[in-house]
């Protein structure tokens, strides 16, 4: 279950929703198996690309702001609080979170694209592989 709350049709903003997801995404793989372990774990880290560009964008370091958003979510979990804690642009510290919105239908597009994406060019590849492999090996036998 994902710790992260709509209000209407709107998400916490500045990367909290991803913060959210991507904390909630390395608990799950740690419950997870074998090779779909490592699907999630990409996933997870993929999500953190519109908080990275947030920082970067406001000329903070990326990682530092990463650490910093993720640990603040964690303590704040660790608090039972219900608040949302995303990036200050200015100080690039994590900060509670007040009037800063997503669109939820935006979220909802966006992660399904990616997904969708994602597999269709994991498809591409095997399809790629299979061929490469039939060449190698010498074909369909005609």
């Amino acid at each position: 279950m994902l710790f992260f709350y709509f209000i209407g049709a709107v998400v916490p903003g500045a990367g909290a929703f991803e913060i959210a997801a991507y904390c909630t995404l390395k608990k799950l793989a740690d419950t997870v198996k074998g090779r779909a372990k490592l699907g999630v774990l990409a996933f997870a880290e993929a999500i953190l690309v519109i908080p990275k560009t947030l920082a970067v964008n406001a000329g903070h370091d990326a990682q530092e702001v990463i650490v910093k958003l993720v640990e603040a979510y964690n303590n704040n979990l660790s608090s039972s609080s219900t608040d949302s804690i995303g990036l200050d642009l200015e100080s690039g510290e994590a900060c509670i979170l007040q009037g800063v919105w997503d669109n939820v239908r935006v979220k909802q597009a966006s992660l399904a694209a990616a997904v969708t994406i994602a597999s269709n060019l994991l498809e591409v590849d095997e399809v790629m592989r299979a061929g490469l492999r039939d060449l190698k090996g010498g074909g369909g036998g005609q």
